[in-house]
């Protein structure tokens, strides 16, 4: 029996208004710093993870919305970029464990490497731009993680000058909560799931079924 998320996908989209009208605002006050564009792609080559949350409601969607044929495509294409992935994080776990760095740092580097979205296709165009990820929706303004603010080299955007900036950590906060409350809701025995982040392409080559979820299975005998 197919699972239902809707209840979470509904709490999840009122978070993904949130980050649109965040972005709107800060657009309509900095228009002239905001050069995001149709056919700009530089935000889909940007590394990012998702809760377990948006990997469910991007999959879904994914498998939904996306004919055979062409989702066939865009698996592979993640298959290359999980390849991709695995190869770079295993460079920079060498990196810090010769050079004792810290994991924040680690990660840094690892947001400045290049992969390639699936869902980019041939013309520069996101395939499900509708149902994309909170951070591609973000990217273009100014966001903060842990306290180091962010932006897209490509935005008018200055070093050392004050702009509204978006708290990442407090939407992740969010996502965190809502994968939480997804698991309790379906029954999940592994709560701890809802701290586990995958890249995109992971989660559209992922069947969130009951044994991925951490069901508890009954055998009838």
């Amino acid at each position: 029996m197919a699972l239902d998320f809707t209840k979470w996908f509904e709490k999840y989209k009122m978070l993904v208004s949130e980050a649109d009208q965040a972005f709107k605002r800060v657009e309509k006050d900095y228009s002239d710093c905001v050069r995001c564009q149709i056919n700009c792609c530089d935000c889909c080559y940007a590394f990012f993870e998702l809760f377990l949350i948006e990997s469910v409601y991007v999959n879904y969607h994914f498998n939904m919305l996306i004919k055979r044929k062409e989702r066939r495509e865009v698996l592979r294409r993640a298959e290359k970029a999980d390849i991709r992935i695995l190869q770079i994080k295993k460079r920079l776990h060498l990196i810090d464990a010769i050079e004792v760095k810290d994991r924040g740092a680690v990660m840094f580097e690892l947001a400045e490497e290049r992969v390639r979205c699936p869902f980019l296709n041939d013309g520069d165009l996101c395939i499900l731009y509708h149902h994309r990820p909170i951070t591609c929706r973000l990217y273009g303004i100014p966001t903060a993680i842990g306290g180091v603010g962010h932006t897209c080299g490509k935005s008018g955007f200055q070093t050392g000058v004050t702009y509204p900036t978006v708290n990442l950590d407090l939407i992740h906060n969010r996502l965190f909560k809502l994968s939480k409350d997804l698991l309790k809701g379906v029954g999940s025995l592994y709560l701890e799931k809802s701290s586990i982040l995958v890249p995109l392409s992971t989660a559209l080559r992922t069947t969130y079924n009951h044994l991925i979820l951490g069901f508890k299975c009954s055998l009838r005998i």
